[in-house]
């Protein structure tokens, strides 16, 4: 209950069309159920067509052309409305969905996977809108038609009513046992689902990679065994609907065919002849009367087959409800606090004992015990190997992830204290992982700062030395560039994404990694520019290269999630081993200095 009532809190302004639909539905059904009726009438004039007047069959015709067109009428707004409000609730919840998503901090995405996070938005909410949609208008449809049908048909003759009722617990029962083992495939499948689109996701980021190692047939392989073990589940599944379907209409037509038989013998056996106007004295069943209950069966009959086709619907999207739900339930482990602060007063920065990990079952801390203050305006460079924290140390600044223990202040202030989109405002940080998106230079650098004037954009493209490349280019700031950036070289991204970190004007500047791919010279341009042009900014430079950080007013060497040393280049140089044996192994092997 707790998942019906949180997703129909997407339905919101579809209540309208929510609540139409299935009155038509009710008003289609009952015009239905009224016609095999007037039929049957029209049925037993005909047997006495010598003495029935003309102007019967007139009025029958009328009544029948007349409850068609209501009967159409009907359909056609429950059908109308039913989609307005399936649609409308797929666009709200996706909406939902995809908002909640960007309040998640990175350890709730780390929680569900990117690949998962986009089936719930995707697969999952196709398949509640395909349930939503048939429970709005076929479950309704199917229980009142069933209902009505059984009601005229005990109405018009008791005992060969009798045969359907003992027809559709028969069917209920093959219902009820086909979704208790369908339910589980299905929630087996979904997680299999996640896999899948992984692989898809890894394989179309990473496709210069595999060509590049003509891994082609290795991904392809591994694609077709996850693929193959999706459809080896939904096999499963669809064999079990596929023998529910047909064992349902077997029980149909066996009534059907149990029920013509009966009614054929009781109107042979219980008619009583003709009067003496010439009209047909029935027994206890006429021609009419029997034709009025097959169609009354019949319809109460694949009411059962369209429940049985909406509980299907329903016990897929059973699954991809509780899976969505699991989203919208989720709190973002980021929070601002009641009063947040809104001004962040300078750049300062100090770690307090700070240790951290990344979630509370890891064995061990990624950061340990780290005490550290940077003053405003200062430029710190980190240095450390692969896996020493550098980057984990830097993401706890604007609050991508919160301390285990300890605290980190910004402008004096706990991060913890401030209004997330404040902080994070006057922390720009160009990750390791550079990401344009699919649009212009220009809309892109606009993430920055959207009300920025091209002048403000063109002095910082050329501060993070991407305005000449820019202009090489005969559509200049109006180049369109592909998702991801893929038409730009890996140099050209990261400046990109300097420039658009410089246009927020933030207090502190966090470049991780981020000029690796760019030439020593264009290196030390953008450093030389930093320190010209923004000198109260305080600039953290994550590096590989010694030459990218030898002239920072400190550097900070990071080994296993601990300082171990901080101080100028030429002091470390004396006295730190990780430092000297970074720097030597460099300029052995050519690298700048």
């Amino acid at each position: 209950m707790n998942v019906i009532k949180k997703l129909a809190g997407s339905i919101r302004e579809y209540k309208k069309a929510t609540i139409i639909t299935p009155i038509a539905v009710a008003l289609e059904v009952v015009v239905e159920c009224i016609i095999p009726l007037v039929m049957a009438k029209f049925i037993d004039e005909l047997t006495n067509v010598v003495n029935a007047e003309p102007i019967d069959f007139v009025i029958d015709g009328v009544i029948l052309l007349v409850l068609a067109v209501l009967g159409f009428a009907f359909g056609t707004i429950s059908g109308r409305y039913c989609s307005i409000a399936s649609c409308g609730f797929a666009k709200n919840l996706r909406s939902d969905l995809f908002l909640k998503v960007q309040t998640f901090s990175f350890a709730n995405i780390d929680k569900f996977s990117t690949s998962s996070l986009v089936t719930r938005l995707t697969t999952d909410i196709t398949n509640v809108q395909m349930a939503f949609m048939m429970i709005i208008r076929i479950a309704v449809r199917a229980p009142f038609m069933a209902i009505f049908s059984l009601v005229m048909a005990f109405s018009i003759n008791w005992k060969m009513a009798l045969v359907f009722t003992v027809i559709m617990p028969v069917l209920a029962f093959v219902l009820i046992m086909g979704i208790r083992i369908v339910h589980p495939l299905f929630e087996k499948v979904f997680h299999k689902y996640d896999r899948l689109n992984e692989s898809v996701e890894e394989n179309i980021k990473g496709i210069r990679v595999v060509k590049s190692y003509v891994r082609e047939d290795y991904e392809i392989n591994k694609f077709d065994t996850t693929a193959k073990e999706v459809k080896k589940d939904f096999l499963k599944a669809e064999k079990i609907i596929a023998l529910a379907m047909p064992t349902m209409q077997f029980a149909m037509y066996t009534g059907i065919i149990v029920v013509s038989i009966v009614g054929a013998f009781l109107i042979v056996n219980t008619f009583q002849g003709i009067d003496g106007t010439g009209n047909y004295i029935w027994g206890e069943l006429s021609v009419g009367g029997l034709s009025s209950i097959i169609s009354y069966g019949m319809q109460s009959l694949m009411s059962m087959l369209m429940v049985a086709m909406t509980l299907i619907f329903i016990t897929i999207a059973q699954t991809s409800s509780e899976r969505i739900a699991e989203v919208l339930d989720e709190e973002s482990t980021l929070k601002n606090p009641e009063n947040p602060l809104m001004n962040v007063e300078d750049g300062s920065i100090e770690f307090k004992n700070v240790s951290f990990k990344y979630s509370k079952e890891a064995e061990r801390l990624a950061l340990s015990n780290v005490n550290l203050s940077i003053k405003a305006g200062e430029t710190v460079g980190i240095i450390g190997g692969t896996g020493s924290a550098k980057s984990t140390l830097v993401q706890l600044i604007p609050r991508i992830y919160d301390v285990t223990e300890g605290e980190v202040l910004v402008g004096g202030k706990n991060v913890k204290e401030y209004d997330l989109a404040t902080l994070r405002n006057q922390v720009a940080m160009v990750l390791q992982k550079n990401v344009l998106f699919s649009g212009t230079v220009r809309e892109n650098l606009k993430w920055g700062d959207e009300n920025a004037t091209d002048e403000e954009i063109i002095k910082y493209a050329k501060l993070a030395q991407a305005h000449d490349f820019i202009i090489a280019h005969q559509d200049g700031y109006d180049r369109y560039i592909e998702q991801g950036g893929s038409n730009v070289s890996g140099g050209q991204k990261q400046r990109l994404c300097i420039a658009r970190a410089l246009l927020k004007k933030p207090k502190i500047l966090i470049l991780d990694d981020s000029t690796s791919a760019v030439d020593t010279k264009t290196d030390s341009l953008i450093r030389k520019a930093f320190k010209e042009e923004i000198p109260n900014t305080t600039k953290i430079i994550i590096a590989q290269r010694i030459a990218s950080v030898e002239d920072a007013d400190k550097i900070i060497v990071i080994d296993n999630g601990e300082i171990v040393d901080i101080g100028k280049h030429d002091e470390l140089l004396k006295r730190n081993n990780i430092y000297q044996e970074v720097y030597y192994s460099q300029n052995k092997e050519g690298g700048a200095k």
